[in-house]
């Protein structure tokens, strides 16, 4: 983009969007009163109205410049899939074709399904599978080097009815909560919410290199991150990169970005420097959690795409180098009324707010009691190098309430009463010249997991790779259970002012461990979190029985969330995940280490040798330095060739196990451990080998020299 280019954003916001201004627009207003009835009320969409809408969006469409039409989904991959059909129809005889697209085509879409993670939901040969539009996520033109696409947001399920996607389940936990929370808010006297919907704001972590140097980079081609380095003289220990002035490289990129995203609607708002050099970070707007789901795969779709524009490449991997802080996915979520109430929010007198207090201990119980699974739905290969890290939060689920809710919780426990809220001060800074403010009640703890921030909860062990769909998934399925057991005590309660006080002190008591609101990093935290019982799951492989033991199957069964069987295949497919994810790093490990370093560092101990021969012919000069490191990196080498013929053989042995919980943990254990060992002595080697004979860019030339 040229210097002197400029754009006003509410001009170009939504531009490529069939949102619902263009709706009203160019729908029939029967057919769009229709299809809000659909969206807001869950009503069936009727064939007619269907025909209606799929004319009309082809028409905007074709205005903007799309040839073809996309089914766009997310199966369990972990990155969206499209399969493209154009408008046109069979030629007519004069030669000419016409341009169409029906109600049928917009609702129902049947890409092949046979080559998708099903976990042993199907057999092989079973190949049908049906995409199904979601009406509550609009659709979108995407322009890029294929021209113009229709992309219709869709859910994906098999030819008998499971779940083979991140969609479904969260439109179904939607649902969930949507009827819980009205049971609960109608007992508080609430009859004209009609509907809830939780709310997200993921924040998306990423790194940027210069794309010249990662196509030198076997690893990161092929695993996304590095599988060897040695760290540069400086890494992130000055803190100058955070929050720093953004380079004209990056910031220019950024506005390409933005510019993208704001005319497919994504509210991209916030960008800056993260922590480790080469790491930023893009935060939007909240929106409904299915829209959030679907605009957070756009943004990291687009930050790959405009990467490359610009010579870049963006690295979405939570672990991209060793030795500095990897890449999270903060999820912001919250429970809101179609009329504009916040669950989440206090008030200014929470201790007086006593739905605020009922909804807050529900959450309560809900992380306490499912902790396990909370933790589950962040695991992800990646996040095995961040959780517990002091760069990320803990494996530990606990949840930061602040001194302000801290201390209200506990005048209910000790007295059964609330008194007082403490309130925020004033904050003075010293300076005469600068303005005195209030200041919040209570600061922030960026080592918990699952934080109170005011008017909402952030859950920090998000991976930055990983859809936000699940954790969210997770987050609706478990608050619905707790407002669903509330309701069942209150709505036969003869005293409901007093059942409710009853049940916020009931619930404060009882899963009051799973509050903290000290340091997450400290080893004194992982010795009290045992002694109250918390679960410390360090891996993901370790994560995964969460998902299908007795009480997971008994939540999502009773709210439809998820059957049995569609628990039981992605426990499968994520232990298929993690074996083949490190067997693709285990196997690229051998192909950099046997094709490029060993012959480079036997290169350099060759021209070593050589030059001190020549020296000790033509004078009796001291060699020794260079007979002292040609022996220390001939014992490096010899050593890298051990390991490497150690991981060569334990990853062959891998390959040849039957799929599973054993082989996950064959990897995590055995191959993982191996692939640490060769990992060692090729470091050090980095440090002694010339730099112009190392066959691969160094850490420093990736994260500074972009």
């Amino acid at each position: 983009m040229s210097e002197t280019e400029y754009f006003n954003v509410a001009d170009i916001f939504g531009e490529n969007v069939f949102n619902d201004a263009v709706m009203q627009e160019r729908l029939p207003k029967k057919t769009y009163k229709k299809l809000r009835e659909v969206i807001e009320e869950g009503k069936e969409l009727d064939p007619e109205t269907a025909d209606v809408v799929a004319h009309e969006m082809k028409e905007w469409a074709i205005e903007k410049g799309a040839t073809h039409y996309t089914h766009w989904f997310q199966p369990l991959t972990g990155v969206t899939a499209e399969k493209h059909d154009s408008f046109i129809t069979a030629p007519m005889p004069n030669g000419k074709v016409l341009m169409s697209f029906s109600g049928k085509e917009l609702i129902k879409g049947e890409p092949d399904a046979s080559s998708f993670p099903s976990g042993g939901l199907r057999a092989t040969f079973e190949a049908r599978g049906y995409t199904a539009w979601d009406c509550t996520s609009p659709a979108f033109v995407r322009q890029d080097a294929a021209g113009a696409t229709l992309c219709i947001p869709t859910a994906f399920c098999s030819y008998t009815g499971e779940a083979l996607d991140q969609k479904t389940p969260l439109l179904r936990s939607m649902e969930a909560i949507n009827t819980q929370s009205l049971r609960l808010l109608k007992l508080f006297g609430n009859t004209t919410s009609k509907k809830v919907t939780p709310s997200v704001g993921p924040e998306q972590e990423y790194f940027i290199v210069d794309r010249e140097k990662y196509l030198k980079r076997k690893d990161l081609i092929f695993t996304g991150r590095t599988l060897f380095g040695a760290m540069p003289p400086k890494g992130q220990e000055m803190d100058d990169h955070y929050f720093g002035i953004i380079r004209e490289r990056i910031a220019a990129y950024m506005r390409d970005v933005n510019k993208e995203l704001w005319k497919l609607g994504v509210s991209a708002k916030t960008q800056h420097n993260e922590v480790a050099p080469a790491q930023h970070e893009l935060a939007p707007i909240y929106s409904e959690a299915n829209v959030a789901v679907d605009h957070n795969q756009l943004v990291m779709e687009t930050l790959k795409k405009v990467a490359g524009r610009h010579g870049l490449q963006c690295l979405l991997h939570e672990k991209p180098f060793a030795g500095v802080n990897g890449s999270g996915k903060h999820n912001n979520w919250s429970i809101t009324t179609d009329d504009g109430i916040n669950l989440l929010e206090p008030g200014k007198t929470p201790h007086e707010n006593v739905q605020f207090l009922l909804v807050l201990t529900c959450i309560l119980k809900a992380v306490d009691k499912h902790a396990d699974l909370l933790r589950e739905s962040a695991a992800d290969v990646g996040n095995d190098h961040r959780l517990g890290a002091n760069e990320a939060p803990p494996a530990i689920v606990s949840v930061y309430l602040g001194e302000q809710l801290q201390d209200v919780l506990s005048q209910l426990i000790c007295t059964g009463e609330a008194t007082h809220s403490l309130a925020g001060s004033k904050l003075e800074t010293g300076v005469k010249t600068l303005p005195d403010f209030m200041k919040d009640a209570t600061d922030r703890n960026r080592t918990s997991p699952f934080a109170f921030t005011g008017n909402k909860f952030e859950f920090r062990m998000v991976g930055s790779q990983d859809s936000i769909a699940q954790p969210n998934v997770v987050l609706n399925t478990i608050v619905a259970e707790a407002f669903s057991e509330a309701c069942d005590e209150l709505e036969k309660a003869d005293d409901f002012d007093m059942a409710v006080h009853d049940l916020i002190k009931k619930y404060a008591t009882e899963h009051q461990r799973i509050v903290f609101n000290g340091n997450g990093y400290s080893d004194e935290w992982v010795e009290e979190a045992e002694r109250r019982g918390l679960p410390n799951i360090k891996s993901m492989v370790d994560a995964i029985p969460a998902l299908n033991t007795e009480k997971a199957v008994s939540l999502f069964e009773r709210f439809g969330v998820f059957t049995k069987a569609e628990l039981d295949s992605r426990v499968e497919i994520e232990y298929e995940t993690y074996a083949k994810e490190i067997n693709i790093e285990a196997k690229a490990m051998i192909d950099i280490a046997g094709k490029q370093i060993i012959p480079a560092v036997i290169k350099y101990t060759t021209e070593l040798a050589t030059s001190a021969a020549a020296v000790k012919s033509v004078c009796d000069a001291d060699i020794s330095v260079q007979t002292e490191l040609l022996a220390e990196v001939s014992d490096l080498l010899s050593e890298t060739k051990v390991a490497l013929a150690k991981l060569e053989e334990v990853t062959e042995k891998g390959g040849t196990m039957e799929e599973g919980r054993n082989q996950a943990v064959y990897y995590r254990d055995v191959v993982k451990t191996a692939m640490d060992a060769l990992r060692a002595p090729v470091d050090k080697l980095e440090m002694l080998v010339d730099k112009d004979i190392w066959p691969m860019p160094s850490y420093g030339d990736l994260i500074f020299e972009v």
